[in-house]
C-alpha cells in the first residue's frame, strides 16, 4: 500500500494543499463568476505554489498562503486583461480616428453644377458628352450633328468658362471689338 500512496505523491504537504482546493474554488468562483474561469484561476494558483515547493520554506498558515496566492493570480490576470484591452494598435483604428471633411467636396460639386447650368446649352452639351460620358470628339459630333472642329471649339470654350466659374465665381466676359 505504501508504494501506491508514494506514486500519487501523497505526502503531508500535498494532502494539506489538496484539502483546501474546494475552498479555493469557492473563493475563485466568487471572484470571477464563471466556473470554468474559477477552475483556471485555482489551477494557476496551485501551479505557482507547487512550482515554488523546491525552495519551500515552512509557511505558518498554509491556507492563508494559498488564498493569498490565488488572490495575487487573480489580480495579475485582471491587470493583463486590462492592459490587453487598452492596447489597440494604431494601424487598426487609424481610418476611424478621423474622417476628412466633406464640405469642400460638396461645395465644389455644387459649384460645378451651377457652373454647368451657367454655360450656354451648346457648350454644356459638348462638355457633358466628352467630359462626363467620355465620348470621343467624333462620337459627340455625330450625336450633335455638327463638325468635329465645332465640337472641339465648343469644348474648349466650355471648359475655359467652367474653369473660370469654378475658380473665380463668374465667367470672364470678353469685350466685343468692333
Amino acid at each position: 500500500m505504501k508504494a501506491v500512496s508514494a506514486e500519487r505523491g501523497s505526502d503531508p504537504l500535498t494532502d494539506e494543499i489538496t484539502s483546501h482546493v474546494a475552498a479555493l474554488r469557492r473563493y475563485a468562483l466568487v471572484l470571477v463568476g464563471d466556473p470554468h474561469d474559477a477552475d483556471d484561476l485555482v489551477q494557476e494558483a496551485l501551479a505557482r505554489v507547487l512550482s515554488h515547493m523546491r525552495s519551500w520554506r515552512p509557511v505558518r498558515d498554509l491556507r492563508a498562503y494559498l488564498f493569498t496566492t490565488l488572490h495575487n493570480v487573480f489580480i495579475d490576470s485582471t491587470r493583463k486583461r486590462h492592459k490587453r484591452s487598452d492596447h489597440v494598435p494604431i494601424d487598426d483604428v487609424l481610418t476611424t480616428l478621423s474622417t476628412p471633411a466633406t464640405q469642400p467636396r460638396r461645395l465644389e460639386f455644387r459649384d460645378l453644377l451651377q457652373g454647368l447650368a451657367a454655360l450656354p446649352e451648346q457648350q454644356r452639351e459638348v462638355v457633358l458628352l466628352v467630359g462626363l460620358e467620355g465620348m470621343s470628339y467624333l462620337e459627340a459630333a455625330r450625336i450633335l450633328d455638327v463638325p468635329i472642329g465645332t465640337v472641339m471649339s465648343r469644348l474648349s470654350r466650355g471648359r475655359e468658362a467652367l474653369r473660370q466659374l469654378m475658380t473665380h465665381g463668374a465667367v470672364a466676359r470678353l469685350r466685343v471689338v468692333k
